[in-house]
């Protein structure tokens, strides 16, 4: 399968015109629509989700990813495979916490280029051709020209391990941070929107109205109001700094 993981959002042409590559370049390969609207021109937040959503899905699925704010610059193309599953895209620090927590990893530069290139849509020219190519299966440096990549040059080491950030407001306006759950004491607290907020394990454990947060499905720090939305009862949005308070 291919995922597509952007910034584009819902709406606009974008997603359709990188489906419509996929489709010419690998007609059968199930897509599937993970994220359209990861944080906007933020690769650090941007990779945090999807460190967390991508060992969900099975070895051998491409992963599609534009959070690209550097499109059209000399910024590098990149593959990398991480534990089985290939990603492509900016090398721009989006695959850097992936690659950090895995077990197995190789990288290549993308050398090939389209004939036609635009400046500002490399998503639709040059990601989802590779993406296609290594889903039908392709080899980077074979079915792509492709230079390998000491795996190390993709990590952003001056970058945290758990950014302690909200990188996500879903549709309930539960706010989900950069923080992996598993790495806060059991009886830690979160300091957002001015307010000291304690762990629980559901909604249910408070009344309605109160917040809470508790470690959500993809094993992330999420921040809820029961019955309620937490974006709006703590003045939450996506990029806002949080506490950790014992």
């Amino acid at each position: 399968m291919i995922v597509l993981f952007t910034d584009f959002g819902p709406a606009g042409p974008y997603v359709g015109q990188m489906k419509a590559v996929l489709a010419q370049g690998a007609p059968g390969v199930p897509v599937i629509d993970l994220l359209a609207d990861a944080p906007a021109f933020d690769p650090q937040l941007s990779g945090c989700l999807l460190a967390a959503y991508a060992p969900e899905f099975p070895a051998g699925a491409v992963f599609l990813c534009v959070v690209d704010p550097g499109v059209g610059t000399d910024r590098p193309a990149l593959v990398a495979e991480v534990d089985g599953r290939r990603f492509v895209g900016p090398d721009n620090g989006l695959f850097a916490l992936i690659v950090r927590r895995a077990a197995a990893v190789r990288a290549w530069r993308i050398d090939w280029r389209p004939r036609r290139l635009s400046a500002s849509f490399h998503g639709r020219d040059l990601f989802a051709p590779v993406a296609a190519r290594l889903a039908t299966g392709g080899e980077p440096g074979v079915a792509v020209a492709a230079t390998p990549l000491d795996p190390a040059a993709v990590d952003r080491p001056d970058w945290p391990d758990d950014p302690p950030r909200v990188a996500y407001v879903d549709v309930y306006g539960n706010a989900v941070t950069g923080v992996r759950a598993g790495t806060l004491p059991a009886d830690a607290a979160l300091l957002a929107g001015g307010r000291r907020v304690l762990r629980g394990r559901t909604f249910a454990d408070v009344p309605p109205g109160e917040a809470l947060w508790y470690e959500n499905s993809s094993g992330l720090a999420e921040i809820a109001v029961n019955r309620g939305r937490a974006d709006r009862a703590l003045g939450l949005a996506v990029g806002d700094g949080i506490g950790i308070a014992p």
